[in-house]
């Protein structure tokens, strides 16, 4: 008996030795340098490997002072280029959009691909992530059958339409615009840590057939149910 608690006290103490070791590797300052796509994907594994139960690290519980520049860029169709190539492997670009990150700088919003040791700032044309699905989900709460608009982005993210998360239109200036040209109005969303996603447009178009089409004053106004509640958009002309 003595032996086999012995030997469970043992294998207890190499887990946690374990988990330690892993935790430590992940706060060490990495011996590759991290703005080349390998070695920032298996530093990531590595830590996604150190926590339970979370997809999404604990980005605001981390406070790196090295900050160096990384050649991508998320352009403003969703694409992400690495070094003027496009990532074509939907599981890289997934498991780097879990660390993305947004902070105020004196010019704007910046981006940056965050890791407990090091930031790497980025490039973004609009916003940083896409959602290309919409569903309604059901569910009871409180006895009360309710339906939420879901969407989905394609790196994952999960959210629905409330009013933490409403959406709402403007305008896209694209640096190639010519003079004289109308800029685009394009539907966006909160999502998470204060990213912005925006709505494709075949998902927006499925929105409008979920939706009610109405008529005010002279404008179309698209109004949606989620849980409960409705939400008014004032559509544009074009």
């Amino acid at each position: 008996m003595n032996d086999d608690i012995n030997s469970k006290k043992t294998a207890a103490s190499v887990s946690s030795d374990s988990i330690n070791q892993q935790n430590s590797a992940v706060n060490q300052p990495p011996s590759d340098d991290l703005t080349k796509i390998e070695a920032l994907s298996h530093y990531l594994k590595a830590d996604a490997g150190s926590r339970q139960g979370r997809s999404i690290p604990p980005l605001e519980q981390w406070h790196p002072e090295q900050v160096d520049d990384m050649d991508l860029v998320i352009k403003a169709n969703g694409e992400w280029w690495h070094e003027g190539g496009l990532m074509t492997r939907e599981s890289l670009v997934t498991l780097f959009a879990t660390v993305l990150w947004q902070e105020q700088g004196a010019g704007g919003a910046e981006y940056y691909l965050k890791t407990p040791v090091q930031k790497l700032r980025i490039q973004v044309e609009d916003v940083p992530l896409l959602i290309n699905d919409v569903g309604i989900v059901n569910e009871v709460l409180d006895g009360k059958q309710l339906s939420w608009l879901e969407f989905t982005t394609t790196t994952g993210d999960i959210v629905r339409l409330d009013e933490a998360h409403p959406i709402t239109l403007r305008a896209y200036e694209s640096d190639k615009e010519q003079a004289g040209v109308t800029a685009q109005v394009r539907p966006y969303m909160p999502v998470r840590n204060g990213l912005t996603a925006l709505i494709g447009r075949n998902t927006f178009y499925h929105l409008t057939e979920i939706g009610d089409l109405s008529e005010q004053q002279g404008k179309t106004i698209l109004t949606l149910h989620s849980g409960g509640k409705s939400y008014q958009l004032s559509m544009p002309e074009n």
